[in-house]
């Protein structure tokens, strides 16, 4: 009897699913309150870049998480798509094709699809490595190319232009940056939602089958080929669009910014980072991208020597991203076995600090003697003076990275022995629900 009363409880709910619209709920007003808590310059141009690098990883997710399909390439399509946005804009500003500025970024989505038709169809005739090899190619070719019709790409100078044309929307003429915080936020907000129900289609679901077992798709009458097609497709949209926005916010398009190999290398490496496994998981990935390129880019010039490191140690110890270890410590709480691992948390953490800093010390010297000699031997470190000529420096950066390498190994051995523990009886409680 209370059985049956619980499930009726349950099932009254469902058709709201309550906990869907609580998510996608706060997730709107994050966008909504964020540019009035954090109010500066500076945090309303991390906000934007946040909002359309959303849009552009994500998409790129279609492809990686999604489809299986390792694109290198990824950065033709977000490029192109801010080409034709910043042309259209420059055609209004000049009194030609009168179309708003709201409407732009549909321009650059367009832009990515068309190219994504005309391209997707040779790179999806094949799968895995060659996949991967074709889209590195055609990366570099559209790349290359951009040189040779400066026309069009603008030459190494780039393409600039003036958002602030034409009528006003609703009184909003997006020359403040809040307010193209808030058509970016828009943009965010629709596409993320349109994506998240892409993963639901017919088509989202076949792409998944395609990535896990493409001989079996075959066998039961679909076109693999096809299905990889549409999709590579539906990024290529999505990706134009965050390519459109991207125009909105700077006013200004560069070739070898927007196309490079570099840029795509960018939003694979942040894509995985975040998680490709889980939708959200993009999500981290552009906000940790951001941060990167601002924020980290400010305080070493070896930023992106970090990430490389960042991105080895998370392939080998934890490849399902950022994502990933929220979702498998939410399981552990779950199950009410996180009261375990809060010390264990904590001494990882510190035993993580001796590592970073001996380690970043070390690179920081050896960047020093590379780029900046001429500036003398010392080196600020964190207010703390290296001489990078002796070698008391380098033996004492050197011990502190020794003696952090052995405490971190002490605690991550303990670690894993209570992960597993905690594993094997998660597991085991799951099959006594199931047996009762």
């Amino acid at each position: 009897m209370t059985t049956t009363t619980t499930t009726t409880q349950y099932y009254r709910f469902k058709p709201w699913n309550i906990g869907r619209f609580l998510i996608w709920s706060l997730f709107a007003i994050v966008l909504i309150v964020s540019p009035l808590v954090f109010k500066s310059s500076l945090a309303l141009t991390m906000l934007s870049q946040m909002g359309y690098l959303i849009i552009i990883c994500l998409s790129y997710n279609i492809l990686l998480g999604q489809g299986g399909m390792l694109s290198f390439g990824h950065a033709v399509y977000v490029g192109l798509g801010s080409f034709l946005a910043i042309h259209v804009m420059n055609m209004g500003a000049k009194g030609g094709l009168q179309i708003p500025l709201v409407a732009i970024p549909l321009v650059g989505g367009l832009a990515g699809m068309f190219f994504a038709i005309l391209l997707g169809f040779v790179t999806t005739k094949k799968s895995g490595t060659t996949f991967a090899m074709i889209t590195m190619g055609i990366g570099e070719l559209v790349a290359s190319m951009a040189l040779m019709f400066p026309s069009f790409f603008g030459g190494e100078g780039g393409i600039t232009t003036d958002r602030v044309y034409g009528p006003t929307f609703f009184g909003f003429n997006f020359g403040s940056q809040i307010q193209v915080y808030y058509l970016i936020a828009a943009y965010c907000f629709v596409c993320t939602a349109l994506m998240y129900a892409f993963t639901g289609t017919p088509l989202g679901r076949m792409l998944n089958a395609v990535r896990d077992n493409p001989e079996r798709v075959e066998f039961i009458g679909y076109n693999t080929q096809r299905v990889r097609y549409f999709a590579f497709i539906i990024a290529g949209f999505f990706a134009g669009i965050g390519g459109g926005l991207a125009s909105i916010n700077f006013e200004i398009v560069n070739a070898a910014d927007s196309l490079s190999a570099i840029r795509s290398g960018g939003y694979l490496l942040f894509t995985f980072l975040g998680g490709a496994v889980f939708f959200f998981g993009p999500i981290i990935g552009a906000v940790l991208l951001v941060f990167a390129s601002i924020l980290l880019s400010e305080l070493s010039k070896a930023w992106q020597l970090y990430f490389g490191l960042v991105f080895v140690f998370m392939v080998m110890f934890a490849p399902g991203g950022i994502a990933s270890l929220v979702m498998m410590n939410l399981r552990v709480a779950k199950f009410g076995k996180f009261d375990r691992f809060w010390l264990l948390y904590i001494a990882l953490a510190v035993a993580l600090v001796p590592v970073v800093v001996g380690a970043a010390a070390l690179i920081e010297m050896i960047y020093h003697i590379q780029l900046n000699a001429a500036l003398g031997p010392n080196l600020n470190f964190f207010g703390v003076t290296l001489d990078t000529s002796g070698t008391a420096s380098w033996l004492g950066a050197a011990a502190i990275l020794t003696v952090g390498l052995a405490a971190l190994e002490v605690a991550r051995r303990r670690f894993v022995r209570v992960w597993g523990q905690a594993q094997e009886e998660i597991e085991a409680e799951i099959k006594r629900r199931e047996a009762a």
